[in-house]
């Protein structure tokens, strides 16, 4: 039997470290130890297809929190049954010792608990998450209300930028060269020229 510990950030600037200690001081060894810094929204990760490569019956995954295996709690728990009822793999869970798996003491009894206590959680995380969802609903009707505006703000336009258009129409440059005395991108100053044109009725 052997022993994995997984820890995963979000992103690349996050800090793993206090995974990693949380890990090791469970008796994981630094070898078996597996980081990815990805978002949890699924299990499409490198390092995790990795260690399930790894994982044999009887063999342990453990982890911090059930949130470093995965935001997403209705995939947790097809992933949680793939482990411990189709390959036998016990899942420890070290801020929550509840869900733990491990067999070799309460048998039925501890899969039982921790299966019902996932379901619990995932019942009460897609509660909150429709909460959530309503709240900002709610948000964005009274701010529109209010006038306020959703988007990315339009880029301002050099000043002379409806000089540069105006040779443009008349053929006197291409676009290519006005976007570039413009000192913009050629794809934004297109698109603000097709902008120009439908407003001068020039289409």
């Amino acid at each position: 039997m052997h022993i994995y510990g997984y820890a995963r950030v979000s992103s690349m600037d996050q800090n793993e470290t206090r995974q990693v200690i949380a890990l090791t001081r469970a008796g994981v060894g630094n070898d078996d130890i597996f980081i990815d810094k990805k978002s949890g929204k699924d299990f499409d990760r490198p390092q995790w297809k990795k260690i399930k490569r790894k994982l044999k019956r009887g063999d342990t995954v453990v982890v911090q929190s059930l949130d470093r295996l995965g935001r997403n709690y209705l995939e947790i728990i097809d992933e949680w049954g793939i482990l411990v009822k189709r390959k036998g793999v016990n899942i420890h869970v070290l801020d929550m010792p509840i869900l733990n798996t491990d067999n070799s003491d309460k048998g039925i009894t501890a899969t039982f608990i921790s299966d019902l206590v996932l379901q619990i959680l995932s019942y009460v995380a897609e509660v909150e998450r429709n909460n959530i969802r309503e709240r900002q609903r709610q948000g964005i009707c009274a701010a529109k209300k209010r006038g306020v505006r959703f988007g990315r703000r339009k880029k301002a336009m050099p000043d002379d930028f409806f000089k540069f258009a105006k040779l443009v129409v008349s053929k006197q440059i291409s676009l290519r060269e006005a976007a570039k005395a413009c000192n913009i991108s050629v794809s934004t100053f297109r698109r603000r020229f097709i902008e120009f044109k439908k407003s001068n009725d020039l289409l």
